[in-house]
């Protein structure tokens, strides 16, 4: 009873900030002849930028007009990444280039949110060293954007708010979409994880998952508005609390002309029931990423990731014993404090093992509050690149060859985005492979019969048909 008291009290202050936001907006509209205008731009992960999508949504609900260009901004908000460190660089030089624009509109609104902010060290660096950023706030208060707003407007005060707190997860927001053919559906929020090199669970929190009959909701609706996929995401959708495998079961009966992928998958809670669902599903993509991180069974335990290669290996056979090319893609961390050079060629034996469509691979990068940031670490930073360097090779020349499957077959293809070269179209096929084909623009966002004439080590050539 006093939660729902503390959460009726929030909900009316929001409403009362949404109104007074309302105000300002229609008396700037009035005097100007145009609407506020807000940016915001979305670092890292389809996480963030679903949480973007929802920013926008909210702004626009308060009168502002997202833009695309922050020089027309009254108000300006980067949605952050926290995963590695050259992501939170890029953020501090784009804060610090906002500082003439705010020379030149006093009034204008700099503010960061998202995980990066979530973090108390983010805090103490923007109040020092960042006097132009007004509003600061974590991945828990989203719910309370109106009544900071409205603060900073109303109280010319700076607000910094990266209090971790727990309640219904507020995914009620009507979201401006960046895509009008991919949607992007959160189904949870936070990790319980604590793999010792990530900061996710510390800035994110603990896993809450959103109630199926409100993702289903979500689903049918953007199906309705003529979405052709559906990314689902969760920091680990393998534990969302009411059966990530029957959730994929209800969508998977929606009516429409369209198909479902997701992202990320846990290896330790990836299950033959699982594996089951994606291959008997019509329009659940037959692919599967699942982060590996490396092929050593040590260095997993240092990193706290409870399976082993082995137990990884079973998932991929039994996928593969029901589907002989069954589509794997991963993450890989090179250079993890203590790893040794022949630990390393363990992970490269791996993924020829496995062969995998695509890897993902990064430099380890320590983040600060994390158990690997402590860990002893005596390979150079130079030395972690030769290795990323070497596994990359690798992999090209797996890739080419496991890719080849795939030519003299037409795939079903959502083209995405206009091709480098004149003329050219780029998207995905089922299996989550780029493809490269010649085709008119008028065709993005809608399938595309293409057969695969050629196997690249990082997409396929074809031609539609």
């Amino acid at each position: 009873m006093q939660f729902d008291r503390v959460n009726d009290a929030v909900n009316n202050a929001e409403n009362d900030a949404l109104e007074y936001l309302k105000g300002c907006s229609a008396s700037f509209e009035r005097e100007n002849g145009c609407k506020p205008k807000c940016f915001v731009h979305s670092f890292g992960c389809q996480q963030n930028v679903s949480d973007g999508e929802k920013l926008k949504g909210a702004l626009s609900a308060a009168g502002y007009q997202p833009c695309d260009d922050l020089t027309d901004a009254k108000l300006i908000i980067y949605n952050t990444c926290a995963v590695r460190e050259n992501a939170e660089d890029k953020v501090y030089a784009a804060l610090g280039a906002l500082k003439r624009l705010k020379k030149k509109d006093p009034e204008l609104i700099i503010g960061i949110c998202g995980c990066m902010a979530q973090q108390k060290k983010t805090e103490e660096r923007i109040k020092a060293a960042f006097p132009h950023v007004d509003l600061v706030f974590g991945t828990f208060a989203y719910g309370e954007l109106y009544s900071m707003l409205a603060d900073i407007i109303g109280n010319r005060v700076r607000v910094f708010n990266n209090e971790e707190k727990y309640g219904d997860i507020e995914d009620g927001y009507e979201r401006i979409r960046s895509s009008s053919f991919i949607g992007y559906v959160p189904i949870m929020y936070g990790c319980n994880n604590f793999c010792t090199y990530c900061i996710v669970p510390y800035v994110r929190g603990r896993e809450r998952s959103r109630r199926p009959d409100d993702i289903e909701r979500e689903v049918r609706q953007l199906v309705k508005d003529g979405y052709k996929e559906i990314m689902l995401l969760g920091q680990n959708v393998n534990s969302y609390s009411y059966g990530f495998p029957q959730l994929l079961k209800t969508l998977d009966a929606i009516d429409g002309d369209f198909r479902i992928r997701f992202m990320s998958s846990h290896p330790k809670d990836a299950t033959k029931e699982l594996i089951d669902t994606i291959i008997d599903s019509k329009k659940v993509c037959p692919q599967l990423h699942l982060a590996l991180q490396s092929g050593c069974e040590r260095i997993l335990k240092e990193m706290n990731r409870r399976y082993t290669p082995e137990q990884y290996m079973d998932i991929v056979e039994y996928a593969r014993g029901r589907k002989s090319d069954f589509s794997f893609s991963t993450d890989i961390i090179v250079g993890f404090p203590g790893e040794n050079y022949e630990e390393f060629c363990q992970t490269k034996e791996f993924i020829k093992r496995v062969k995998f469509d695509n890897i993902y691979s990064f430099v380890f990068s320590p983040r600060t509050g994390t158990k690997a940031a402590e860990m002893p670490d005596n390979i150079s930073r130079k030395q972690k690149g030769l290795w990323l360097r070497e596994l990359l090779l690798e992999q090209r020349e797996t890739s080419t060859q496991w890719l080849s499957r795939f030519v003299g077959r037409v795939c079903r293809v959502l083209p995405e985005e206009e091709g480098k070269e004149a003329g050219t179209l780029c998207g995905k096929n089922d299996e989550g492979v780029i493809v490269v084909f010649k085709g008119d623009k008028e065709l993005i966002g809608s399938f595309v019969n293409v057969k695969i004439i050629k196997a690249m080590n990082w997409a396929l050539a074809g031609e539609t048909v």
